[in-house]
């Protein structure tokens, strides 16, 4: 009986229902869309990258480091020597080293010069290993081997020819057309930038920018000799140490390296100093979407509140029928109830579906990956809080509502 009289309740004040629940609406998905952004972002960028002890570039900010090397946002300020790196490479306390080479693009998509050993030493999330969904990794100077993400976006297979543009722009009009690179492998997908990147050799990247000088390809048809494929330079190098109890020895002497100016960072504990910086911004966008919620719920109680003058009648004829006041009480928090419900999954569906429209967009801008299974674990962790926010608001109007019960019962 209390649902039925609250449920017709609701029916006969349709419109202002109706507003409240989209007011409501708008706020909630706010408030669940920065929860789940945040909480997704987090979390894919911890899990980018896995297993390196220290990230090696040109001297300049740690979290400027951390972003152009592994999430390809920025630009360096710098790059390191051919011979720096070999040199720091073969040292005794490292086990593995990971050349990149940054400044090509494909479309949009970054363009990464590496050797084969980024594709037997990086990892990924829980320490996870790139696997290949189709082919293999590049041989020949002119091979290519492309995220899933780009696979998908652009439509490529193996065996699929294409052209490096210079510089990392979405639209280049300096192309590399002269030397063209076939697909020879897909990696499966990971959802982390390594999706939608284009990796090539060290010695593709040298061949392609053979004629090139200040970002012009220079007059002349010379073709590069295999000794003239050496890398001069290269972005910055990922390092694996056969004990980790080396780590900050190691870092210590890169950091102090006499023949160039270098750093060496942690990965995880630069992250961290990330999402410092960051927390500011993180708690101001919790606050403005707490602030938007806490109006909306205002505007039911106050909706709800005005109601009560239109509803003297119908609680008057409640009261005569021997509803007691408790019950005039609950009725108010049920409606508060259902509409901050109804609200909520509206909200709940609205970001789903604007995930599937915008998955594919703030996978490529962003590297943020946003799955239901989230959405799902943010909705059902933020639903208890709507409705506790909602019965405590509700209960301006319903104490009201349950005084004016226990002034008719005297009047009766």
């Amino acid at each position: 009986m209390l649902f039925k009289l609250a449920w017709k309740s609701l029916l006969a004040r349709r419109v202002s229902v109706l507003l409240t629940v989209l007011m409501m609406t708008v706020s909630i998905f706010v408030l669940l869309s920065v929860e789940t952004i945040r909480y997704q972002a987090k979390d894919s960028f911890s899990k980018t990258v896995s297993g390196v002890d220290l990230i090696v570039g040109a001297r300049t900010g740690q979290v400027n480091l951390l972003l152009y090397s592994v999430f390809h946002i920025g630009v360096p300020t710098n790059n390191v020597s051919w011979q720096s790196y070999q040199e720091i490479a073969t040292n005794p306390s490292v086990a593995w080293s990971i050349p990149i080479s940054l400044g090509d693009s494909h479309r949009g998509y970054r363009v990464v010069g590496t050797s084969t050993d980024f594709f037997e030493f990086f990892r990924f999330g829980n320490k996870q290993a790139l696997t290949f969904q189709h082919g293999k990794a590049f041989d020949e100077h002119f091979d290519a081997v492309i995220g899933s993400e780009v696979a998908k976006q652009l439509g490529y297979q193996v065996d699929d020819a294409i052209v490096l543009a210079h510089g990392i722009a979405s639209t280049s009009f300096s192309k590399h057309d002269d030397h063209p690179f076939k697909i020879t492998g897909i990696l499966a997908p990971t959802g982390t930038p390594v999706d939608q990147s284009v990796y090539v050799s060290l010695q593709g990247i040298e061949a392609i920018h053979f004629n090139w000088q200040g970002g012009v390809r220079m007059p002349g048809t010379a073709t590069p000799e295999l000794a003239d494929l050496q890398p001069k330079t290269i972005t910055a190098f990922m390092l694996g140490l056969n004990s980790r109890i080396q780590t900050f020895n190691l870092q210590r002497q890169i950091n102090e390296y006499r023949q160039e100016p270098l750093q060496a960072i942690l990965p995880g504990a630069t992250l961290m100093s990330l999402w410092t910086m960051l927390s500011s911004v993180e708690q101001l966008l919790l606050l403005i979407a707490s602030l938007v919620l806490l109006g909306a719920l205002i505007g039911m109680a106050n909706m709800l509140l005005v109601s009560m003058r239109e509803r003297r009648h119908e609680l008057s004829v409640l009261r005569a029928l021997g509803y007691r006041p408790g019950f005039l009480f609950a009725l108010l928090q049920l409606e508060a109830m259902l509409i901050s419900l109804a609200a909520a999954f509206t909200a709940f569906i609205s970001l789903q579906l604007s995930m599937y429209v915008l998955k594919d967009w703030l996978l490529q801008e962003y590297g943020i990956l946003l799955t239901r299974l989230s959405i799902i674990n943010e909705f059902l962790f933020m639903l208890p809080l709507v409705l506790i926010a909602s019965f405590l608001v509700a209960l301006i109007p319903a104490i009201s509502a349950y005084r004016q019960g226990l002034h008719q019962q005297l009047n009766l």
